[in-house]
């Protein structure tokens, strides 16, 4: 046990469509080395609930915390990580949002030729991904049938979420890390890289799809010890 309260906590934040359990690879592999790590069910309803989802479980747990984001979950770390238990922040495959800024502003212009993601219209104030072109979109190295698992339990995604502005982005005080994923299809890479450099983070790439966290959780959790001993 004091081994887990000198090396701090990790907490994990998935992003839309999905939940929790995809960081499972990830959470093995910090635990089998002392980690504790404690995985944010954020409801994906809006920002304001998935923030306080978030700060509810990092009070629960010994400091420093190295907060992780995956996807939107980037959002909600930005604006969570003002905690001053919060020592450090990784973003993977995510996005990263300076003051005022929300999902919808940091997609209303993509890159040329950059792969448009299957999201169907909005069904009642809520997001999904057509099933047929999720595993390609969101999953493409994962095994068919664990891309499809994901495609059919899809978490409903909050319009009003992809509209959550951040008021004060913690990378602005805290130092971050970010994993590119050069094989994405949802957020494209070279839009990765920008707000990467732009929050001034230290950066590695691997040739991963959106799903990264779940297909290569070694190369994950190797950037989380890197910022959590930092």
């Amino acid at each position: 046990m004091s081994d887990n309260v000198s090396r701090g906590s990790v907490v994990p934040v998935h992003g839309g469509f999905v939940d929790g359990s995809g960081w499972l690879g990830v959470y093995r592999a910090l635990t089998a080395e002392g980690y504790k790590v404690a995985v944010v069910q954020n409801p994906t309803i809006s920002l304001e609930g998935d923030v306080a989802a978030t700060r509810q479980v990092i009070d629960q747990l010994p400091g420093p915390v190295t907060l992780v984001g995956h996807s939107y979950g980037g959002v909600v770390i930005t604006e969570a990580g003002n905690l001053e238990k919060v020592a450090s922040l990784v973003y993977i495959a995510a996005f990263a949002p300076d003051k005022g800024e929300s999902v919808n502003a940091l997609i209303a212009d993509p890159p040329p030729g950059a792969p448009v993601p299957p999201i169907l219209p909005p069904d009642q104030g809520f997001l999904f991904p057509d099933r047929d072109k999720f595993a390609a979109s969101f999953a493409g190295d994962l095994p068919l049938a664990d891309a499809a698992f994901l495609a059919d339990s899809q978490v409903p995604w909050g319009v009003d979420a992809l509209t959550g502005a951040v008021s004060e982005p913690a990378w602005r005080t805290k130092p971050a890390w970010y994993l590119v994923a050069s094989d994405d299809r949802m957020i494209p890479p070279p839009a990765q890289r920008a707000m990467a450099e732009r929050v001034g983070a230290q950066t590695v790439e691997v040739a991963g799809s959106h799903a990264v966290y779940v297909s290569q959780p070694g190369a994950v959790a190797d950037l989380v010890k890197r910022a959590a001993g930092a």
